[in-house]
């Protein structure tokens, strides 16, 4: 009876967290050997076989008292990779967040209940605004239902992250503030920010426990907007989070230095639920073209965007939404799930407030005023000026491909997400005549605190069925199975990073095992092969499936020379986002996608008609 009655209990968010298996470290040998096959399509016969040596050196001398060591400390934390991936992924980055970290997009709203429209963009921010604030309730509750893999359960720790977080930062290290408490824990904090023409003005999100109605948040909003169209321009403090990590850390300690209240104003940004930007811009472009929302969610104006905060709700004044966000503290799956709750919400609802008209006596919002001196102007025109010259050189085109989508390829029986990696492959051999190292996320959140892994969709499968596809002479069979032999290598490998068993996850904890002993970089990272088949961060395609929802987002490309390639598969339609630097002359993002197409048709047609 007690067993059966704690079946029918609704699972709770954060039930399965004390339960979930340990990140497991894989073997050396696994590792090398998986690295000598990704390095393979880089090298010529000559450096493949320098490499192989440096391998087995590795793995006969230094490589095996690292991996000892790094078993030592996966013993004693249930995530061996947690902290060391925090920092040398995000927080220990100099570079600006907000272009080359952060990741930003369009909301999907409008290709159902909210098509642009002028004067709307108030009302439906505060539509927006409550339903976000039922999902954070929902994740406070423990009322989410936690997301699972089958029947497994998957890690809902960076849940705790969306809200109520902030990254700080410092002159050699960030850190990440999360005020977040679920109500069992305690109180938390509970109010939103609002950022317009330089201003921040701050409100709580709950009247007496209860949360704002639309109306009454609308209230809100229209009392900012007003305020601040009569009102002069703020200083745009917020722009400082576009700067240089260091340099924004030294802005800060100094804008803190002039005045304590200046750190009491910090203390809300970072502790609020997250931030409401109110854009005065007009990005839409058609149903099939998110171009303009995508780069203007990514480049868009500094002083109303807080970089570092895990969310910025970005309302744009054609009534159409965007969404920028700090990617340390969690990963784009999050945010896709929220995203897709909140796109469900508004088409259920038709986009309306069925409830009550009612305003209850709430308090205005209340301005954040910083007080700032020559220094921090200075600052401030310093790093509009370098996010300004960053943002004019990142090319996005973000389009919707509607010849087929999921239906199609499921129907040859084919995995889509593979079909999509290897048309991407196939795109980019086209256009620049050889392989491209390629990061494509694996996700591991079946282990505690799991979040990525590297899967290397460039292996040598893929590179000889693109020669096949490149070559005049070979014919549809030839083509066929040389793509069967890459499908399935792709969809093995991404069996298993999921399942702990990638490699370079495992390099790089050897790697920072040797940093923290004090010894010498070891020659395997060392070795100019490494860097070229994307080691250390080197990728030249980074790539991610977003999902199989309305919900869309883009990063910048790794690497000057790169590309950023993200998608959404939908049964219809294929939506994708591909960023380029513009001052690389050997890249362009719109070349890429339009080959990308072609190729797309072309496997579809394989598929056709094939024994496959």
């Amino acid at each position: 009876m007690a067993n059966h009655l704690s079946e029918s209990l609704p699972e709770r968010t954060f039930q399965y967290q004390s339960s979930l298996p340990a990140l497991p470290v894989p073997t050396l040998e696994m590792s090398l050997s998986k690295y000598l096959d990704s390095v393979r399509p880089f090298a010529s016969d000559e450096e493949f076989k320098a490499t192989f040596d440096i391998v087995k050196k590795f793995q006969q001398g230094v490589g095996k008292d690292l991996h000892q060591k790094l078993q030592q400390r996966a013993r004693t934390k249930r995530n061996w990779l947690e902290e060391w991936w925090l920092d040398t992924a995000y927080l220990e980055i100099r570079t600006p967040s907000q272009l080359n970290v952060n990741f930003g997009g369009p909301a999907p709203y409008l290709e159902h209940c909210w098509p642009p429209a002028e004067g709307t963009s108030l009302q439906r921010a505060s539509i927006i605004t409550w339903h976000s604030l039922q999902y954070w309730n929902m994740i406070r509750t423990e009322r989410l239902p936690p997301q699972k893999a089958g029947k497994t359960a998957l890690d809902m720790e960076q849940f705790r992250m969306l809200f109520c977080t902030c990254k700080v930062p410092g002159v050699k290290k960030d850190t990440i503030r999360n005020y977040f408490k679920t109500e069992c824990e305690g109180p938390c904090p509970s109010h939103l920010v609002v950022l317009c023409r330089g201003r921040v003005f701050t409100f709580d999100g709950l009247c007496d426990g209860q949360i704002l109605t639309p109306p009454e948040i609308l209230r809100q909003l229209s009392y900012v907007k007003e305020r601040c169209e009569r009102e002069p321009e703020g200083d745009g403090v917020s722009a400082l989070t576009s700067e240089e990590r260091t340099r924004w850390a030294k802005a800060r300690e100094h804008l803190i230095s002039i005045d304590p209240h200046n750190k009491t104003i910090l203390e809300t940004i970072q502790s609020s639920l997250f931030v409401i930007s109110l854009d005065e811009t007009k990005p839409y472009s058609s149903p099939e073209n998110y171009t303009n929302m995508t780069l203007e969610a990514l480049t868009g104006n500094p002083t109303i965007r807080w970089g570092d905060k895990s969310y910025n709700s970005i309302v744009f004044a054609d009534g159409t939404f965007g969404s920028t966000c700090d990617h340390a503290p969690y990963d784009a799956m999050v945010l896709v799930s929220f995203c897709w709750y909140l796109d469900q919400q508004v088409k259920a609802t038709e986009g309306k407030w069925k409830g009550s008209e009612v305003v209850r006596p709430v308090p205005p919002p209340e301005e954040q005023v910083f007080t700032v001196d020559e220094k921090v102007q200075s600052d401030i025109s310093h790093a509009k000026q370098q996010y300004l010259e960053s943002t004019r050189d990142l090319q996005v085109v973000c389009y919707a491909f509607t010849a087929f989508g999921k239906t199609a390829i499921k129907q040859r029986k084919l995995h889509p997400d593979t079909f999509i990696q290897l048309a991407m492959q196939l795109a980019f051999y086209r256009l620049h005549k050889k392989p491209g190292s390629c990061y494509e996320t694996a996700m591991t959140r079946k282990f505690y605190h799991g979040r990525t892994e590297t899967m290397r969709p460039c292996t040598k499968e893929a590179v000889d069925w693109c020669a096949v596809m490149m070559d005049p002479t070979s014919n549809g069979d030839a083509k066929r199975k040389a793509m069967q032999l890459a499908f399935n290598k792709h969809n093995k490998l991404m069996a298993e990073a999921q399942e702990g068993k990638g490699f370079d996850r495992h390099l790089l904890g050897l790697y920072l095992i040797a940093r923290e002993e004090g010894l010498p970089a070891p020659e395997l990272f060392m070795d100019p092969l490494y860097a070229r088949s994307g080691g250390g961060g080197n990728f030249v395609l980074s790539s991610s499936l977003v999902g199989y929802t309305t919900v869309l987002g883009a990063v910048a490309p790794m690497v000057h020379h790169g590309y950023g390639f993200f998608y959404r598969i939908r049964d219809d339609r294929i939506v994708v986002s591909v960023s380029a630097w513009k001052s690389c002359r050997q890249t362009d993002a719109a070349s890429l996608y339009n080959i990308f197409c072609s190729s797309l048709h072309e496997m579809l047609h394989l598929a056709t008609t094939s024994q496959l």
